[in-house]
């Protein structure tokens, strides 16, 4: 008994439609592993990973605290809200902020951004940290009622063009405050209140500002 066979033709691909799809892949290839491999992405990747790790700690200091940040704790409490008053000396040192909740980060290494190359990451020791050490802000008027406040972020600002200066930073919403090109190329990493980090471009930054609802911002600048 013979054997039956199908009459329908092969569906294998031509010689030329393998052509084409060879370079398909070769070109998309092209077009995004220089992306997904670049340093700039990578970065940008571990700062704000960073940032999850800096408001994790944030979240468990305030649940201990009355459920306050320790900018909004006085000084004798723990907290560093007087550090950071205008008039204050220690108002340049915006690494003073990070020290109380050095038990939650377990290591300062989550306070320098990779793509910050005018400071340094500290050991695993806290002895000695300073300003250096830091690449994120610290948002003075955030706190755990308002969700969508700016607790950190990229410390890279810029206003008119001029580079901003460690220290206290004052600005109100409508201020032209934009990310410079020293980290990840015109745009930067946000944390908020809720924990959550955003990726913001310097159009949606000026956006993310007036979302705070504050007439006027306050940011200590490492």
């Amino acid at each position: 008994m013979k054997p039956n066979c199908s009459n329908r033709r092969s569906q294998a691909f031509t010689l030329v439609e393998v052509a084409v799809v060879i370079f398909v892949l070769v070109l998309l290839a092209a077009m995004f592993l220089p992306v997904l491999s670049s340093p700039n992405r990578g970065n940008h990747i571990s700062c704000a990973n960073n940032l999850r790790q800096i408001g994790l700690s944030y979240r468990i200091w305030e649940g201990d605290n009355g459920d306050k940040f320790p900018m909004n704790v006085s000084v004798t409490n723990g907290g560093t809200m007087e550090l950071f008053k205008n008039g204050s000396t220690f108002q340049n040192l915006a690494f003073l902020n990070y020290l109380p909740m050095a038990n939650q980060l377990s290591t300062p290494k989550f306070l320098h951004c990779p793509a910050d190359t005018n400071g340094f990451a500290a050991t695993n020791s806290w002895n000695g940290l300073n300003n250096q050490n830091v690449s994120y802000f610290v948002g003075l008027d955030a706190s755990a009622d308002n969700p969508q406040a700016i607790l950190s972020g990229d410390d890279n600002f810029e206003i008119n063009g001029v580079a901003v200066k460690s220290g206290l930073l004052e600005f109100s919403s409508n201020t032209p405050i934009a990310w410079s090109t020293a980290r990840h190329k015109f745009s930067g990493n946000i944390l908020l209140a809720d924990g959550s980090v955003q990726s913001v471009t310097i159009s949606s930054l000026s956006n993310l500002v007036q979302q705070t609802g504050l007439v006027t911002n306050r940011l200590a600048i490492p």
